[in-house]
Parts: structure tokens; C-alpha cells; sequence
């Protein structure tokens, strides 16, 4: 099975151990990955904040990039659904609307791919923390990836998987809406936080780095003890590694 890796902006520049974790994981299961050098940003900044023609230019540019591929992943929900838009943004555009339907149709959330595609629950990771997950907004209500996330973290050998309190609520990010609205999105990840507190969790584990990336500041720069992981670190964290420290 060829797979390309949609590593993403902010995995690429803040986050590269995450691909590197998503593409040891695709590897260990028999999967070719490939990493397309062309691809950038798929677009998301720009198409919510209202410049689709500028938005156009991308999508068609990953359309292209990305075409040749039997299957993409991407360890980001949120980007995965922007894939999902292109078909709306094309509308009027019959070859290119047709070309955008079947990108999306051939791309998958890294968890949604490990469980729909590869039909693989237990990935032989184990890690020994108390944890709590944060599910992404876009992963979930856009893609409708709910479910995935659990049954891999249920099979992580010594994860106490605690529920997150309003664990549907978002952390604020939401890209732009993080700088427009700066003051709203600061209460948002402040709750965000506190719940996340009462969890009484050393680790924090999301499948979104824009969601990590906005979490993780928020409690380092309230001087909360609570590690942050992509849950590709934690399905990669194999029995005889021992290379991070467990998150009590």
C-alpha cells in the first residue's frame, strides 16, 4: 500500500517528530510512504478568512501535487477537512470540482486511516501515564472522526485514559480566529486548561498540532506540569523504547 504523507505546516516547522512518528508507524504496518516535496499550505489561513480566489491557487497547486497518490494521510484533522472543501471551492468548475472530490475521497486523518483502512486497533505501544484527550473540532464535526482516537489509546498498554470535562468544547485556536479575536480565544484555552486541570492528567494528548501547539503554551505559561503529545508520539511509543520519560 503506497501511502503520501500531508505532513502539514505547522508539523513541519513546530512539530517534526510527529511525522516522524506518523511515517515509523505507516512503515512498521507495511505501508510505502512517500513525501511529495511540492506540497505547502493546503489553504485553510486564506479560505477563512475569505480569500477563496487566492485559496483557489493552492488547492489546485495540491491537487496536482498530490494526484498521483493511492492513498494520503496527514496527522491533522483540521487538514484533512480542508481537502474536504475544495470540492465547494471549485464549484462551476466541473474538471476541477471532479479532480478536488476524488483528492478528498483518497484522503485520511492519521488515526481514521489506521482503523478504517488498515483495520488496526492495537498498534503495541506503551506507555505508563495518567492521561486525558482533547478532540479536535474540525476532526470531529467536519470529518466525523470521533471514535478512532479512543480505541487506539484503549489498547496503549499502561494509559489510564481519564475523560476531559467539556471535552467537545473548543480550545480557541481556530487559526485566524485565534489573532482576530484574541481576547475570546484567551478565555477559551484559559477553560480549555482549567478543565484539562481537573483531570489531575500529567499528559495531554490531541491529534491536532494547532490544538497542541495552543494548549501546551497556555499551560507552560500558567506553569501547569502537564506534558502535551501527539497521539502518533503515543501509538509510537513502543515497549522497548525508552527514550522519554513516562508523564505521571
Amino acid at each position: 500500500m503506497r501511502v503520501s504523507l500531508f505532513v502539514t505546516c505547522l508539523t513541519d516547522v513546530f512539530f517534526p517528530e510527529v511525522g516522524k512518528a506518523v511515517v515509523e508507524i505507516l512503515e512498521r504496518l507495511g505501508c510505502e510512504v512517500d513525501f511529495p516535496e511540492t506540497q505547502t499550505c493546503c489553504g485553510q489561513p486564506a479560505y477563512n478568512s475569505g480569500y477563496h480566489l487566492e485559496t483557489k491557487e493552492v488547492a489546485e497547486h495540491m491537487i496536482e501535487t498530490f494526484e498521483p497518490a493511492e492513498y494520503i494521510v496527514t496527522p491533522s484533522g483540521s487538514c484533512a477537512a480542508m481537502f474536504h472543501e475544495y470540492e465547494q471551492l471549485f464549484s462551476g468548475q466541473p474538471d476541477l470540482q471532479a479532480r478536488a472530490r476524488a483528492l478528498a475521497n483518497r484522503t485520511y486523518e492519521f488515526t481514521q486511516f489506521l482503523t478504517e483502512i488498515l483495520q488496526v486497533d492495537d498498534l503495541g505501544a506503551e506507555l505508563h501515564a495518567t492521561a486525558t484527550y482533547h478532540p479536535s473540532c474540525h476532526m470531529n464535526r467536519l470529518l466525523g472522526v470521533t471514535e478512532a482516537p479512543y480505541r487506539l489509546l484503549e489498547n496503549v498498554k499502561g494509559l489510564k485514559l481519564i475523560p476531559l470535562p467539556h471535552a467537545h468544547d473548543c480550545c480557541g485556536f481556530g487559526g485566524t480566529f485565534s489573532v482576530k479575536m484574541n481576547a475570546i480565544s484567551s478565555r477559551m484555552v484559559d477553560e480549555k486548561a482549567q478543565h484539562i486541570e481537573e483531570t489531575r492528567a500529567g499528559l495531554l494528548i490531541g491529534a491536532d498540532c494547532s490544538c497542541l501547539m495552543n494548549i501546551g503554551g497556555r499551560l507552560s505559561r500558567l506553569g501547569k506540569p502537564v506534558k502535551v503529545m501527539h497521539i502518533a508520539q503515543v501509538l509510537n511509543h513502543l515497549r522497548q523504547r525508552g527514550d522519554e520519560k513516562d508523564a505521571d
